[in-house]
């Protein structure tokens, strides 16, 4: 093969999609499908406003008592927790001023491009019916909650980011049927979802498809560069050969780089929701329960309630008790939330301490290149990650300086 991709994820599918359109032979190898895994269950968020390193001090200021609560918006399963220590280590610094400082522009450059990435494909794709550009209201219960968000919104004022402050009065206007709980929010009149972000990968796939990318079903369980080329072992027996290999499997991404020498630190945010059927609650636009860490968002398939983040790895099985309680309080803020119906879900984020991707080439073999670790933004970055790893492949020179994104950094 020329150019192998492991991973079919919404990263995957656009790295996919981005080489194909170079006129480059593409093949995707997954174990399951395109968009089958955590890329079929995301809160369907173009999140090009939330440049934030998640170990931001407002952050950083919740966690003990968000660990205090099992099924809180941040928990560690006890018997994990040994394992994590020294992830915890470097989120905990990464949240210094200098590399806080670092994170925030290098994010703020990503998603200047993501933003334009994605528009450009899904006008090239004819995807843009799905898109939906309805803006986000994140809400606040009390004035202390709204003060401790200031900082974060002044530092997107240095990034051009537009957002417009409402008080009680006038959230109903955004949102009505909202609890009175909530004395203020947040609009952000550029945050964007699509209809569903399972059938949204697929549309960008079969795009792909029709530009000559291919697939092959198969669980990858080594990689051999070999000179020129890349052996890539299935777990079925079956073993292929290839040009140029780009490791986007996700969570399972650094395992497979562990395999050239490099370790990664990738830990894996387990992500909880419930969507509800279609009629449940009229949502007007994503919502977001900061404080509560879930979000509401409407979809065309139904109202999918979730988020929250579980550091526990990616063997352990599903806790859906944190799915629930996120369901519960939805129908606490949203009175009139009919519960009913739902489908349970978890995915597996893949979670890298200083909240930025790693693209770029690996230091064993300057053909094979990684492109994982987004965190809760793989659906936002994924457009942009497939353009520079197109540049890459190409010897062309990126959009951004990739050097914060390295995978040499740690």
């Amino acid at each position: 093969m020329d150019i192998a991709v492991i991973g079919g994820g919404i990263v995957g599918i656009c790295v996919a999609a981005q080489l194909a359109e170079t006129g480059r032979q593409v093949t995707v190898i997954d174990r399951t499908g395109i968009c089958e895994e955590t890329s079929s269950g995301n809160a369907a968020a173009l999140a090009f406003s939330d440049i934030l390193p998640l170990a931001h001090k407002g952050m950083m200021a919740n966690v003990p008592k968000w660990l205090a609560d099992p099924l809180g918006p941040l928990s560690i399963p006890p018997g994990y927790f040994p394992k994590l220590v020294p992830w915890l280590y470097r989120f905990w610094r990464a949240g210094n001023f200098k590399k806080f400082e670092a994170s925030l522009a290098a994010q703020a450059s990503m998603m200047k491009l993501a933003e334009c990435e994605w528009m450009a494909l899904m006008e090239r794709s004819g995807t843009l019916p799905m898109l939906r550009e309805d803006g986000s209201l994140e809400l606040y219960e009390g004035d202390a909650e709204f003060q401790a968000s200031l900082p974060g919104w002044a530092a997107r004022d240095r990034f051009g980011i537009g957002y417009r402050h409402l008080d009680r009065a006038e959230l109903s206007g955004y949102q009505p049927g909202l609890s009175d709980r909530f004395t203020a929010a947040t609009f952000v009149p550029g945050w964007k979802t699509v209809s569903d972000p399972k059938d949204f990968g697929k549309a960008i796939w079969a795009h792909a498809e029709r530009q000559g990318a291919g697939f092959v079903h198969g669980d990858v369980g080594l990689i051999l560069p070999r000179g020129d080329t890349v052996a890539i072992q299935l777990r079925q027996g079956r073993t292929l050969s290839a040009r140029h290999l780009v490791i986007a499997a996700g969570a399972w991404s650094h395992l497979l780089a562990r395999q050239l020498g490099e370790k990664i630190p990738l830990e894996t945010e387990r992500g909880y929701n419930t969507t509800l059927p279609p009629g449940a609650f009229d949502i007007k636009r994503q919502l977001i329960f900061s404080g509560h860490g879930f979000v509401v968002t409407p979809l065309a398939t139904g109202i999918r309630v979730g988020g929250a983040v579980e550091l526990g790895g990616i063997h352990r099985p599903p806790n859906y008790a944190r799915s629930k309680a996120m369901l519960e309080k939805a129908k606490q803020f949203l009175p009139g939330l009919k519960t009913g119906g739902g489908r349970e879900w978890m995915g597996y984020r893949p979670s890298l301490p200083d909240s930025l991707p790693v693209i770029g080439r690996s230091k064993r073999n300057a053909n094979i290149l990684y492109a994982f670790g987004h965190g809760h933004l793989g659906l936002t970055q994924s457009a942009a990650t497939g353009s520079l790893v197109r540049d890459l492949v190409l010897d062309q020179a990126p959009a951004i300086d990739l050097s914060p994104f390295s995978p040499q950094r740690f």
